[in-house]
């Protein structure tokens, strides 16, 4: 139970860091607001920002 919970946890920190990188990439330095936000999102949000990165024209169009 603690390894599976460990096991989620860094993979949320993985794709969180990801996502803070694309989002850096594309817009710019990051409000920390933002990037606080990214590091405390489930894995399911964090899914649906990631795959907002690309189409969306600014951070409030990833993070809607």
């Amino acid at each position: 139970m603690l390894e599976a919970r460990g096991e989620a946890r860094g993979e949320a920190r993985g794709r969180a860091k990801v996502l803070v990188r694309l989002l850096t990439l594309k817009f710019g330095p990051l409000p920390p607001t933002v990037t606080e936000a990214v590091h405390v999102a489930s894995i399911e949000q964090l899914e649906t920002w990631t795959d907002r990165v690309l189409a969306a024209e600014s951070l409030d169009g990833v993070l809607r």
